[in-house]
């Protein structure tokens, strides 16, 4: 098993864009919660299409300004050229310079992707563009894209943004430790060479986890989903039940080499704190 050892260990947490005033003043709090954990960086979601493109933008220069990195979700698909060389100086501007290079999703009703068809091509296009200055983390899918053809041409198609220039990875979230081992054992055996950092999905709802599963992709394993059914609406055993299985989850990740975690936090500080408290992790400095 391939346990990447030889990096250093990086914390992260994504939000999205808040859509209202009071969803803003929310996010500020949780931010001021997680940041107190010295996070690598904060990334912010970018919607389909960039359908959030102007909310995506001022938070991430919100939180840049409040001291701790962000990483905004840069999404290719109905992009052209000039739009993504138009957000890419307006983040350099600002001192942004880490990016999650996606290819993100079309818009419903639209047939066209646009100028970019693959996030490799976003990858090198950003690199030909502004050479080593952002760090650009791209996705893994450890149990294989939705849309992929087979997890062989899912490797090769991870393998491409690699070489085009990215210089980490952040998984879409899973609970099956064993599928992440193997992924990055896959990795390895292509020659590919950079931190894969566990994407982490606390549980604290159950009809949401399955929706958003169901969407992107995410297995969620038989037993799983049988223990939460059991609980029903029981809101309080299903986060008692999620905090455990998760918490299990992110130290045997961490105790088998894994180059740290990445929290998909919905904007919630309280399941991600939780988690990290219960683990067995050095202070940060």
């Amino acid at each position: 098993m391939q346990t990447q050892k030889h990096y250093p260990q990086l914390f992260s947490f994504e939000f999205y864009p808040p859509k209202t005033e009071a969803g803003t003043e929310s996010l500020q709090k949780v931010h001021q919660k997680l940041a107190r954990l010295q996070p690598d960086f904060f990334s912010v979601t970018f919607g389909a299409g960039g359908s959030t493109r102007d909310k995506t933008y001022e938070t991430v220069i919100k939180i840049e300004q409040q001291g701790v990195p962000a990483a905004p979700h840069l999404s290719c698909v109905a992009s052209t050229r000039e739009n993504i060389l138009d957000i890419l100086k307006g983040y350099r501007d600002n001192g942004i310079k880490k990016i999650v290079a996606l290819r993100g999703d079309l818009p419903s009703g639209m047939m066209s992707a646009g100028q970019f068809r693959y996030a490799n091509e976003l990858v090198e296009f950003i690199r030909a563009e502004t050479g080593d200055y952002f760090q650009i983390h791209v996705a893994a899918y450890p149990e294989t894209h939705p849309q992929a053809r087979n997890a062989n041409e899912d490797l090769k198609n991870f393998k491409r943004k690699v070489e085009a220039g990215a210089n980490a990875a952040i998984t879409q979230y899973f609970y099956n430790a064993e599928c992440y081992y193997y992924f990055v054992d896959a990795c390895e055996k292509m020659a590919i060479d950079i931190p894969i950092v566990p994407g982490i999905m606390p549980i604290t709802n159950y009809s949401q986890l399955f929706r958003f599963s169901d969407m992107c992709g995410a297995d969620i394993p038989r037993w799983l989903r049988k223990k939460l059914e059991c609980f029903g609406d029981d809101r309080e055993q299903i986060i008692a039940f999620g905090l455990d299985v998760v918490t299990t989850l992110c130290q045997q990740l961490l105790d088998n080499g894994a180059p740290g975690l990445h929290f998909y936090t919905l904007n919630q500080a309280e399941p991600t704190l939780a988690i990290l408290n219960n683990l067995d992790l050095p202070a940060r400095s």
